[in-house]
């Protein structure tokens, strides 16, 4: 892919904002600036359950969204024989079998530098476990590429901070996972609370729960996979790599197929259910509450245990964490893994509330019917009648005026990193968001282990205990 010579809209947005800082894009940045007919070519880089997912999605926008799919990589020579017949279109039982015949097939390999090194590729895409997410999404950018990651945006705190400063650094655009992000109800949220239309917001609500019979995240093991087997055969797994160890990724350890296809039991490699679903919950809630960059914590406790999932996990699979921000609203999540009544999706002013649902549904705080209906003029029928002493009163009575807010048509959440990349739009969870949410979904991980409440230092941006 060539680079055009006139200067497109995305490279402007960022010039500007760069000179605005009396600085300039680095040359990794505008060596690559895409024309807004240009076609994207993406190379994938982890291949498992969700990479499969964004393999197959992506082939099928191939026309719609002008793009091409030629680069995959996975440690594991199963998935990566899988997802190389899939980009070449071939069909059948492409996901297991005939490691031959995919052998054959160009475009797949288990070393992700030659997807960021080949100069064709334009965008990557991340959904290696989470241990990884980072370093490969830097060095992805460092090399002129731009970045879909994966929630959760790292493992730690500092990877977090260290990918948010490259993509300052670099100028590329990067969009993290949280597909809620780019629902409509949540910009619908932001509006209105822009708008005043609940009042200054206090506190909010969310949970992601599941029930199964055979443990949360106990995924099926293949028996034959493991670093044993001869390369090239479907069940080799590279597993130093997957590890690695090499760059203090995580521990260099013993085969351990449980800690491979299961990874998210451990803590050495994910947070559990709190980076993997209440990151889902957090971003959104952000967005709309705090605006398109978030807001960092300043309190974070939490609580939970191993209840009834006792094998050799070390997530919970009980778990709620309390989330204090600077501009005094408190976020309540709950992941619970035995039970799936969860809670509702409740963002509370001291005005009104907004149930997310479908849609919103804003209610009237009783004690505040005047300025709700004032503030909310129009969206509602109410007025005021005469009692047969002569007395007014509102209709419908305090406390039960509601509206509803209904969504419009909005691009998914690929297809609005593919107008990103192209300069048409900015992603709906750009890097500050996924970081100012990675920094307090850590801070609960580490509160609940630690058994402690933490504290955000902004100055610093570090954490401390209390």
């Amino acid at each position: 892919m060539s680079t055009p010579n006139n200067f497109s809209r995305r490279f402007f947005m960022q010039s500007t904002a760069a000179l605005g800082g009396l600085s300039l894009m680095p040359s990794t940045s505008w060596a690559r600036v895409l024309g807004a007919n240009e076609r994207i070519n993406f190379g994938v880089i982890g291949t498992g359950g969700m990479g499969h997912a964004h393999l197959r999605g992506l082939m099928n926008r191939r026309e719609r969204d002008n793009i091409t799919i030629s680069r995959v990589c996975d440690v594991y020579q199963r998935r990566l024989n899988s997802a190389t017949k899939i980009i070449h279109g071939v069909t059948g039982e492409e996901s297991e079998g005939d490691s031959n015949s995919a052998a054959n097939l160009s475009g797949g390999t288990m070393e992700y530098r030659e997807v960021l090194d080949d100069p064709d590729i334009d965008a990557i895409v991340i959904a290696t476990p989470d241990h990884w997410h980072t370093k490969i999404a830097i060095e992805a950018m460092d090399a002129g590429k731009d970045v879909y990651c994966e929630k959760p945006l790292s493992l730690t705190i500092q990877q977090a901070l260290d990918c948010r400063d490259a993509v300052k650094r670099t100028g590329r655009v990067l969009q993290v996972g949280p597909q809620r992000t780019s629902d409509d109800k949540f910009w619908k949220a932001r509006k209105a609370i822009d708008e005043g239309r609940i009042g200054k917001v206090s506190w909010s609500q969310g949970s992601y729960c599941r029930n199964s019979r055979g443990g949360q995240f106990n995924w099926h093991i293949d028996p034959d996979a493991g670093p044993k087997a001869p390369r090239g055969d479907e069940g080799y797994v590279w597993w130093d790599r997957w590890l690695g160890h090499e760059w203090d990724l995580a521990e260099n350890i013993p085969w351990n197929a449980d800690h491979f296809f299961r990874f998210r039991k451990y803590w050495a490699y994910n947070g559990g259910v709190a980076t993997d679903l209440l990151y889902h919950l957090l971003a959104p809630l952000l967005l709309s509450i705090s605006g398109t960059n978030g807001e960092y914590p300043r309190r974070v406790v939490a609580s939970g245990g191993k209840y009834l999932e006792k094998d050799d996990r070390d997530i919970p699979d009980t778990f709620m964490m309390t989330v204090d921000y600077p501009s005094e609203h408190t976020v309540m999540l709950v992941s619970v893994m035995t039970n799936d009544l969860g809670l509702d999706t409740i963002i509370r002013g001291q005005q009104g509330t907004i149930k997310v649902g479908d849609h919103l549904t804003v209610i009237e705080q009783g004690t505040w019917w005047p300025e709700f209906r004032a503030t909310n003029a129009g969206e509602f029928e109410h007025t005021m009648v005469r009692d047969e002493e002569g007395n007014e009163h509102p209709e419908p009575p305090p406390g039960q005026a509601k509206f509803e807010i209904f969504n419009s048509p909005r691009r998914d959440h690929m297809g609005n990193f593919i107008d990103s990349v192209r300069g048409e739009d900015v992603p709906n969870c750009n890097v500050d968001l996924g970081c100012a949410t990675m920094v307090a979904i850590k801070m609960g991980v580490e509160a609940y282990r630690q058994n402690k409440t933490l504290m955000w230092d902004a100055d610093n941006e570090r954490v401390i205990s209390r």
